[in-house]
């Protein structure tokens, strides 16, 4: 399964860079995604690249402040946050699609393979 790393306790307006390696797998045409969920609540998608890199999706709460990109001679997809708050406090989940993928997608059904998390704490 992906390993995530990265996470902490940051005050909002501050930046984060998670990290998520295929640790034995391969992202090897495969689409990569984040997820999270926050207390409370269920998974929410966030953000996914393609395996090309050409393509990338993103939740409307986080464009313009997440991006994501990977390093495929690494097999090591990024999350990076800026300009963070509060409400992006949740455990961030790094997923890989159940099958190959051209594209990428948002459905949460079409990602398998699911990460242990890591969490994200953004205070005021």
């Amino acid at each position: 399964q992906p390993v995530e790393s990265g996470g902490g306790l940051v005050q909002a307006g501050d930046s984060l860079r998670l990290s998520c390696s295929a640790a034995g797998r391969t992202f090897s045409n495969y689409a990569v995604g984040w997820f999270r969920q926050a207390p409370g609540k269920d998974h929410d998608f966030v953000a996914s690249i393609s395996w090309s890199g050409n393509v990338a999706y993103y939740a409307d709460s986080v464009r313009g402040r997440f991006t994501i990109s990977k390093d495929n001679a690494e097999n090591t997809v990024y999350l990076q946050m800026n300009s963070l708050k509060p409400e992006d406090t949740a455990v961030y989940y790094c997923v890989r699609t159940r099958s190959g993928y051209a594209g990428t997608t948002r459905n949460r059904a079409d990602f398998g393979f699911w990460g242990q998390g890591t969490r994200v704490t953004v205070s005021l």
